[in-house]
């Protein structure tokens, strides 16, 4: 299968083909292209598929709901051009988690047809800060490695949020990164001490820069001011209403690996009303998700709407846009075989229009059915 267009590859934008075999990209051929011009003249604009590290639910579904819902989210969420994504549970008694995880097992396994590919699992909770939950429920408790191993098992866990300030929690970064767990600092009431203690022991990022942690303050920098100062990488929600665009216009200035997540809810892809998130009801209105008090539950971004953000709002340049959305997150999980358009890479590709709206989507060399607008 050939595709054609302007190509976002890791060296620049190339106006060529995409030579596609057995799920993978066999070559990518074609001339250099000035970024500004990608999709001049009607040309298709092909990127890498975007990479999500962050997802709760999506299509009136939510991760914790176990069964089927995260086949339902997968779905709703590659229509949108995510062809990668980590199943993001909730802070819940123990047993809600296992239940959510042995249900998304099977799915971290194989993937479903017409599916972005589940990654793994991100572990929001409940190991957080009761002072910081945000919009999570009040279930925070310690961490220990028996516990967290134990889980495990019945999903594999890629990313796991602490709030390094709770007991024995920094010591049990080490090895919770030698087992393959991706440690990040989230709902977090620590101080920038507790902070950069978290990333000297091997914390690799932090979780949703700016919500649920101790802010920046000049004689108290707080989780946020640890971030700016020492982090590699962190994840950030750019629908414009999690961040002011002026903060992330400063994480950007800080953190070399910023990328993006969604922090989606089962509002995404779904018109305003009511909506569960855990065991909360969630309201969509005016493109935010909220409790009923008013605080922010997580979004109803997807990808596709993330880069644009990206590139419309805030005025990055697309194949700058693109790593945040894809490559950024691969090469944070260690997939050199995703989030990019490169020989050998897996054939997941997004197709989009010049203003930048989803026509195609391909996973692992699948086309998934996209609804187009007319």
């Amino acid at each position: 299968m050939k595709l054609e267009g302007d190509i976002v590859t890791p060296q620049g934008v190339v106006r060529g083909h995409l030579h596609i075999e057995q799920g993978r990209i066999a070559s990518v051929a074609g001339a250099s292209l000035d970024s500004a011009r990608a999709g001049e003249d009607g040309r298709p604009v092909l990127l890498p598929g975007f990479i999500d590290i962050h997802v709760h639910g999506g299509g009136g579904r939510d991760t914790m709901e176990g069964g089927d819902a995260i086949q339902a989210i997968a779905r709703r969420h590659a229509r949108h051009g995510t062809t990668g994504m980590l199943a993001t549970t909730m802070t819940a008694p123990i047993a809600d988690i296992e239940a959510a995880l042995k249900a998304l097992g099977p799915v971290c396994r194989e993937r479903v047809p017409q599916s972005a590919r589940v990654l793994g699992v991100h572990l929001e909770g409940p190991y957080i800060s009761p002072g910081r939950l945000g919009a999570q429920p009040a279930y925070a408790i310690p961490a220990t490695l028996d516990e967290v191993m134990r889980l495990n098992e019945f999903a594999p866990i890629k990313v796991l949020t602490i709030a390094p300030e709770m007991p024995g929690h920094i010591a049990l970064i080490g090895p919770l990164r030698d087992a393959g767990i991706r440690v990040q600092i989230g709902h977090s009431n620590g101080s920038y001490d507790d902070g950069v203690a978290a990333i000297n022991a091997g914390a690799a990022g932090f979780t949703h820069l700016f919500n649920a942690m101790s802010a920046l303050h000049h004689r108290e920098p707080g989780m946020v001011g640890a971030a700016l100062a020492h982090a590699q990488h962190a994840e950030l929600i750019p629908d414009l209403m999690h961040v002011h665009p002026g903060a992330i216009r400063a994480a950007l200035r800080c953190i070399p690996g910023l990328f993006c997540v969604t922090d989606s809810t089962a509002a995404a892809g779904m018109p305003d009303g009511e909506y569960r998130l855990g065991e909360h009801t969630v309201q969509k209105c005016m493109g935010g998700v909220r409790l009923a008090d008013g605080t922010l539950a997580g979004s109803a971004l997807t990808m596709d709407q993330a880069l644009r953000n990206f590139v419309q709002k805030l005025d990055l340049p697309l194949e700058d846009a693109a790593r945040r959305v894809s490559t950024v997150a691969a090469d944070y999980l260690g997939l050199w075989d995703r989030g990019r358009l490169a020989e050998g890479a897996w054939a997941d590709v997004v197709v989009m229009d010049a203003a930048l709206q989803v026509r195609r989507v391909f996973v692992e060399g699948e086309e998934i059915d996209v609804v187009v607008d007319a």
